[in-house]
């Protein structure tokens, strides 16, 4: 044997001794994951539920996604857009997460996307409907496993039209979620004849309904359309009811009115109608294991917030295993995302180019303690990402 290619085979074993050594490495270290979410607070227990979902997921593969374990970090949002970047900042650069998960809050959900946009940390939106995540701050690390606030409006508004309503107004508190679900039903009614007459707002997350309640019974509309999530839904829907409006005047919404409030709500949510990806008892095989095992694991009925933690988990997991469980191999890993269809308990979706879920929009009818789905409001509905230049 030559000297050189002695010297050649020494570098060889050397450099394929510490590739297999990297590797090795890599199927050690875990996948940093940051949960930004509200453990406090009106939206404390949407946080709860959708932790709950992805590390459900998790479970489910074995502890691992992409053949990494997890190592989870934690931060309470407050659902305060003022401590979001700070709060954005601490996960990126204090924790260097691979992939951050929030949030519930659309103005905080905005700050989340701008620090993603610019660091290039994977963000996974697992609630926060803000147009703008998919639209004009849409960008090839960012996705969203749950819906736009036009999204879940828009058929809200398509089926009071059809139900004969001709006359509407709105109410919701005076931030992002609520003015762009308001502008979603708005463009779904007037679409279909009808006429939205006055849009009342109040501050987030102030409570006190009872003079606009009164606005509203002396201007008596056809139909009102409210958007309210959390403790803030509870408090409406009850104090509607017990104005006596719902007697006269249909109380409409998107499904958040009352997902994950109708233990709270009790007799005042009988027979609401909303609109929304997924809806209680959906019957399928996925769905009803989706169930079974979350009412096991956490003593707990899920709701939407839990299945959005899941998808989370799912699109995430679709990424990694593309990837080799390689999170920096940024291509493959989001172009397999983009051509994924997602198995969740809510039925199949994909993504749109803006990286917003593709899905049906159930038309849903409160029956006792559920949401029960009795038709498609509209089928395969894509958010119309106005602004995203992705």
């Amino acid at each position: 044997m030559s000297k050189q290619w002695a010297t050649w085979s020494k570098a060889t074993a050397i450099a394929l001794a510490a590739a297999a050594s990297c590797g090795s490495v890599m199927a050690q270290e875990k996948i940093k994951v940051g949960f930004m979410l509200p453990f406090s607070g009106t939206y404390a227990a949407l946080g709860v539920a959708i932790e709950n979902g992805f590390r459900m997921q998790v479970a489910e593969q074995g502890g691992k996604l992409g053949g990494r374990e997890i190592e989870y970090f934690k931060v309470d949002d407050e659902s305060d857009p003022a401590k979001a970047t700070d709060n954005v900042n601490r996960l990126i650069k204090r924790d260097k997460v691979d992939v951050i998960v929030g949030t519930v809050h659309s103005g905080v959900a905005m700050a989340m996307a701008k620090a993603a946009k610019e660091s290039g940390t994977v963000l996974i939106v697992p609630n926060a409907g803000a147009d703008a995540v998919t639209g004009p701050m849409c960008a090839p690390n960012i996705f969203r496993s749950s819906f736009s606030n036009w999204q879940t409006a828009y058929p809200m508004g398509v089926v009071a039209a059809k139900e004969g309503k001709k006359n509407a107004m709105t109410i919701t508190w005076k931030y992002a979620a609520g003015e762009e679900a308001v502008a979603g039903m708005k463009e779904g009614f007037e679409k279909n004849g009808g006429k939205v007459s006055k849009q009342l707002t109040l501050p987030f997350p102030n409570v006190e309904f009872q003079a606009l309640l009164t606005e509203i019974a002396a201007a008596k509309p056809d139909a009102v359309f409210s958007f309210f999530a959390g403790a803030g839904a509870v408090k409406f829907v009850k104090d509607y009811h017990a104005s006596g409006l719902s007697k006269t005047i249909p109380l409409y919404g998107p499904g958040f009115l009352t997902d994950g409030t109708l233990e709270a709500q009790g007799e005042a949510a009988q027979g609401m109608l909303t609109t929304l990806h997924y809806a209680d008892e959906l019957g399928t095989p996925r769905d009803k294991a989706f169930r079974t095992n979350y009412a096991k694991s956490y003593k707990l009925q899920p709701d939407v917030y839990a299945v959005q933690g899941y998808d989370a988990a799912q699109m995430l997991a679709v990424g990694l295993k593309a990837a080799g469980g390689d999170i920096t191999k940024k291509d493959a890993f989001r172009t397999a995302i983009e051509k994924a269809t997602i198995a969740s308990p809510r039925g199949d979706f994909t993504l749109s180019k803006a990286h917003n879920p593709v899905q049906d929009i159930y038309l849903r009818k409160v029956e006792g303690k559920e949401n029960k789905k009795i038709g498609i409001a509209v089928k395969g509905l894509a958010d119309p990402a106005r602004g995203c230049r992705m």
